[in-house]
């Protein structure tokens, strides 16, 4: 890459630009920091602000090197072999020193040990890292998710799985059972006891996994506006891991708007953002967070111009959000991730950010953003005509406001404007019984009016109940239309919302309205 090119980028993760050679330990701090992380290049020479080639004295150049190189590795354990290079602009020298990616951190300065002397690489600045962040470190050296460490408080055999074992047989067709949970490395056996993992913790409805992860948590948030301060509606998803994903996505489906393009007399249902993407981002945002963080908990944030998903934890370092369309498949958390894909939360390894990119494609208007505040990962999907005519306009969700189609003549696109309408437009056949349902049912007036919340697939669940008495699974996928997993997703919500009982155990089960919808 040229020079004219690398002045043109921001510092960062990756990039540091430096007039002179730091003095102190300020060059040791960064290559420590690019060492734990993903790597990176300090350019000497360079003026960061402002931005200008500065250059260092041709006479300087080896002397120079050898400062560095010597600074470097007498002070960073372990050892830190940087590679020096001379780059020339016109007139003007250039030293690019490249650190690359260390295989075995945590890397920290000799003088101050590893408990004082670790550092990691924070948006375009050095930090001290806590105990938290070393320990982490330790364990990438080792290839080891915090999610596989056992629990030692409380035996497998106590701990509350009832969910997760319901949810595993009916989504997979097998049982979770003490052979099944060991092979999924959601227990390790310690002197012939078998205990939980962290993993296996957070995905239990066990009062432990609120002791030990009381962040393990997704909050949601619609503000009027633009800037965080007036709430429209708030959720807190607190239940097991499995369940949260769909939780947090239904809650953005209810504040985000839908227009129905009609092409011809062919009618298309638009949403106003990228709602695969959004899923996307939103699964990777559980099931790639670091749950060894203390404190902090994944935020959905909803404006009137963009949507915010912020997850604890920096982006891996193999991970680059600049290639999207690659395959990337790092993996944070080495025990959830397998048994979400065994769950059908996640279809396959290294394709979520190519169907986060793909999806973008069909939304020119949507703007993907990402940065790294601190020690989370928010990525924003910004409308770029939000405060002009876009190419496609939707009403507000809260108004509630319906206009006619406009006029077109055959073959141009026109758009229907109304409050939003729930994901899947019930894409099979049995679907269709929804549609000829008796909509007059009193009863299923007042409860939708009760509930207004509920998106259609829900309203079809009800009101189906309401004429048949109970429901299956298997009957509930095929009238939504969802899969399995999502399905189940939906009814456990209903469930615990107090709107639907579950009843019978397996493959029996089955669903009724709640005593209080029948008062």
């Amino acid at each position: 890459m040229r020079i004219e090119d690398i002045i043109q980028q921001a510092e960062g993760r990756k990039l540091e630009f430096k007039r002179e050679v730091p003095k102190g330990l300020d060059i040791c701090k960064t290559a420590i920091a690019f060492a734990n992380d993903a790597g990176g290049t300090i350019f000497i020479g360079i003026n960061d602000k402002p931005r200008k080639i500065t250059g260092i004295d041709a006479e300087q150049l080896i002397p120079l090197e050898e400062q560095i190189s010597n600074k470097i590795h007498d002070n960073c354990s372990p050892i830190i072999l940087p590679e020096i290079v001379f780059l020339k602009h016109r007139d003007k020298h250039v030293i690019a020193v490249k650190i690359y990616k260390g295989s075995n951190p945590p890397y920290y300065l000799k003088g101050k040990g590893k408990d004082k002397g670790t550092y990691i690489r924070v948006g375009s600045s050095n930090r001290l890292a806590n105990q938290d962040i070393i320990e982490e470190l330790e364990r990438l050296k080792s290839n080891i998710s915090f999610d596989g460490l056992p629990v030692f408080l409380k035996e497998v055999k106590d701990l509350n799985i009832h969910s997760l074992k319901e949810q595993f047989e009916q989504t997979t067709g097998e049982t979770l059972d003490e052979v099944t949970l060991a092979k999924l490395g959601l227990t390790k056996t310690e002197q012939g006891v078998k205990f939980p993992t962290h993993a296996l913790v957070l995905l239990s409805d066990d009062p432990l996994k609120s002791q030990l992860f009381p962040y393990a948590k997704i909050e949601c948030a619609k503000f009027k506006g633009t800037t965080p301060g007036n709430f429209i509606d708030q959720k807190s998803i607190q239940g097991p891991l499995s369940l949260q994903a769909e939780q947090a996505y239904q809650f953005v489906l209810r504040h985000i708007s839908q227009g129905a393009a009609y092409q011809g007399v062919y009618r298309k249902d638009r949403w106003e953002y990228p709602v695969i993407a959004i899923r996307e981002a939103i699964r990777n945002a559980v099931i790639h967070r670091d749950y060894s963080l203390r404190g902090q908990d994944i935020k959905i944030a909803i404006f009137d111009d963009k949507i915010e998903i912020s997850s604890p934890g920096k982006l891996l370092p193999t991970v680059d959000f600049n290639d999207m369309e690659a395959g990337q498949s790092d993996i944070r958390n080495k025990v959830l991730a397998p048994v979400f894909k065994k769950l059908g939360i996640i279809e396959q390894w290294g394709n979520g950010l190519q169907l986060i990119a793909n999806a973008l494609k069909d939304y020119p208007e949507i703007k993907l953003a990402w940065k790294e505040p601190g020690l989370n990962f928010r990525l924003s999907f910004i409308k770029k005509y939000h405060d002009e005519a876009s190419p496609t306009t939707y009403a507000s969700s809260a108004s509630k406001q319906t206009e006619s189609p406009k006029d077109s003549s055959v073959g141009e696109p026109a758009v229907h404007y109304g409050s939003p309408t729930p994901a899947n437009p019930f894409q099979n056949g049995f679907a269709n019984d929804y549609e000829r349902l008796d909509v007059s049912h009193e009863r299923f007036r007042t409860i939708t009016n009760d509930y207004g919340q509920l998106n259609r697939e829900e309203r079809a669940i009800l009101q189906y109940l309401l004429k048949h008495g109970k429901i299956s699974r298997r009957e509930a996928t095929r009238l939504t239309g969802y899969k399995d997993t999502k399905t189940y997703e939906m009814l456990t919500g209903l469930v615990e919302a107090r709107l639907l009982k579950r009843e019978g155990k397996g493959r029996s089960t089955y669903y009724i309205l709640s005593e209080q919808l029948l008062k």
